[in-house]
């Protein structure tokens, strides 16, 4: 297999996976809701937000469209550059990790062009209510909102450490602290993990660049 299909590949599979479970959590989670998977470490915790990756908002509906088409500028961008360093022969961990920066910001572009189209909005669940709440796709009422302002669904919450500080505690008493607070999705992962992979272990490919 060719380094150019393999970035293809991981492009296209997170993607595919990126998709998949915020498709799932959108049509049969409400809004807000928590299942825990790793006990209080490892939570599905359902949000979506306005703006840009891990929870940031940006500029209401003038910026979510400014940054939208600014990440698909950054994709065709990256695009163009891994060809470039494919045919220059960069290492290929800094491809791929490069495949995978590329990969989430497709991810949550998908989510702000399209999901306020095909999606009705999600919202808190009625008691009485049964599935109140939880996301129809392609509902007959259409979408909660045009093209380009849809919100990026999240639900990766890893609440690893959490307390409340004593409340002599100099500056923080009596306030909680939590880590790792932000909730994010799989795309956001990618590209910490590419970001990552290319300043800690290719370093040497960015001199050369």
């Amino acid at each position: 297999m060719s380094l150019r299909t393999k970035v293809i590949a991981i492009i296209l599979g997170w993607l595919f996976l990126d998709q998949l479970v915020k498709i799932l959590v959108k049509t049969n989670m409400f809004y807000g809701e928590s299942i825990p998977v790793l006990g209080n470490w490892f939570i599905l915790h359902f949000v979506e937000n306005n703006g840009m990756a891990y929870g940031v908002s940006f500029g209401g509906v003038a910026g979510k469209i400014g940054l939208t088409l600014f990440r698909l500028a950054a994709v065709a961008g990256l695009s163009i550059f891994i060809h470039n360093m494919i045919k220059k022969g960069a290492p290929t961990g800094f491809i791929l990790a490069l495949g995978l920066i590329t990969a989430g910001a497709a991810g949550n572009i998908i989510d702000s062009a399209f999901y306020g189209m095909i999606f009705n909005e999600s919202g808190p669940s009625n008691p009485l209510i049964p599935g109140s709440g939880i996301a129809d796709i392609f509902p007959k009422e259409g979408g909660y909102a045009p093209f380009l302002q849809g919100k990026v669904v999240d639900m990766l919450y890893f609440p690893v450490i959490k307390f409340t500080w004593p409340e002599n505690f100099p500056f923080w008493g009596g306030q909680q602290f939590e880590f790792f607070r932000p909730i994010f999705n799989l795309a956001d992962s990618a590209i910490t993990v590419g970001v990552f992979w290319i300043l800690v272990f290719q370093r040497k490919a960015l001199k050369t660049l």
